[in-house]
C-alpha cells in the first residue's frame, strides 16, 4: 500500500476521486497529508472534510517542510499547477496525470483547457490521458498508463475535457496500483535515456 501525499491547486477533483476509491477499497493507498499552492483552494476544504492532513504552501521548499513530518512514498499531482522539485529521497517518487497522450499536446503551456481547446483546434479524433511520473522537465518523465477516449467532430473543449476527466478518474487510481505492484524504479528503469 502507498502512502500518499497529494500536491493540489483547485477543487480537488482528483481528491474525492482517491478518497472515493479508498474507501471502496479498489485504491492501494493511504493519503497522509494534503498540500495546496492555493491558500483557499476547495481541494484544502475537502481534504480537511475527509480528516487528512491538509496545508498551504506556495514553494517547493514549504512543501517539502510538511512532508518531512509524514511518512510519505509516493506524491500524486492532482491538479498541482506548478513545476515540483520533491525533496531527496522521492526524486523518482512523484506521479502526474497530464489531460493529452503523451508526447502531444504536453510541455510548457499545456495544462488544463488550453490542451483541449490545443486538441480541438488540430481536429483530433482521439485523446486522452496519461499518468507519469515528473522530473524537472514538464511531462517527460517515465509513463505508467495512457487512456485513449474517442471523439466526436462535434465536441467542444467542454466535452472534450468531460471525456478525459471521467478517463482521469479510472486511470490514475489503476496505474498507483500498478506502482504499488510493480515498484517505482520499474518504471524508471525501462525507459530508454
Amino acid at each position: 500500500m502507498r502512502k500518499m501525499a497529494v500536491l493540489l491547486s483547485g477543487s480537488g477533483r482528483t481528491l474525492d476521486n482517491f478518497h472515493q476509491r479508498i474507501v471502496e477499497g479498489t485504491l492501494r493507498a493511504d493519503i497522509q497529508v494534503v498540500v495546496s499552492n492555493v491558500e483557499r483552494a476547495l481541494g484544502l476544504e475537502k481534504a480537511r472534510r475527509y480528516g487528512y492532513p491538509a496545508f498551504f504552501a506556495a514553494e517547493n521548499a514549504g512543501i517539502n517542510a510538511i512532508l518531512a513530518d509524514y511518512e510519505v512514498d509516493l506524491i500524486a499531482l492532482a491538479g498541482y499547477l506548478k513545476l515540483y522539485t520533491p525533496p531527496v529521497g522521492l526524486e523518482r517518487s512523484v506521479l502526474n496525470i497530464h489531460p493529452a497522450l503523451i508526447p502531444s499536446f504536453c510541455g510548457a503551456g499545456f495544462y488544463g483547457h488550453h490542451v483541449h481547446e490545443a486538441v480541438k483546434a488540430r481536429g483530433c479524433t482521439v485523446s486522452g490521458c496519461t499518468v507519469h511520473f515528473a522530473n524537472e522537465s514538464y511531462d517527460q518523465g517515465p509513463i505508467v498508463l495512457q487512456r485513449c477516449v474517442a471523439l466526436e467532430d462535434s465536441d467542444t473543449p467542454d466535452d472534450i475535457a468531460d471525456r478525459v476527466f471521467a478517463a482521469e478518474c479510472e486511470v490514475y487510481p489503476e496505474a498507483i496500483n500498478l506502482v504499488d505492484a510493480k515498484g517505482v524504479d520499474y518504471f524508471w528503469d525501462r525507459v530508454k535515456a
